[in-house]
C-alpha cells in the first residue's frame, strides 16, 4: 500500500514546519561544535529524524503496519525535498 493523501498531505505539512524551523535547529546543533563535524548535515539529519518520527506515528494512530513501499514513498518524499531542506538550512 503506498502512502494515504491524509499521510502524504500530513508528510508534507511536517516538512514545510520543519523547513520553517530549521534556523532552530541549526541553532541547537551549534551548541555541539565542535563535537559535531557538519552542523549542516547534523541538521538536516535532525530534520529528516522528526519528519520519519511523525511518518511513525500516523501509521501508529492509523494502526497500520509501515510496507516496504510506503517507506520507499517516505525516502522520496525527503529525497525530494532535499534541496529545500538544505537552501533553509544554509540561509
Amino acid at each position: 500500500m503506498a502512502l494515504t493523501k491524509y499521510t502524504r498531505d500530513f508528510l508534507d505539512s511536517q516538512i514545510d514546519y520543519y523547513i520553517s524551523e530549521a534556523q532552530s535547529f541549526k541553532q541547537i546543533m551549534q551548541n555541539y561544535s565542535p563535537e559535531v563535524a557538519s552542523i549542516e548535515d547534523a541538521t538536516f539529519g535532525i530534520i529528516a529524524g522528526c519528519v520519519y518520527s511523525a511518518f511513525l506515528r500516523a501509521y501508529e494512530n492509523e494502526k497500520r503496519p509501515v510496507e516496504l513501499d510506503d517507506m520507499q514513498e517516505f525516502n522520496k518524499l525527503i529525497k525530494d525535498k532535499a534541496a529545500l531542506i538544505k537552501k533553509a538550512i544554509l540561509e
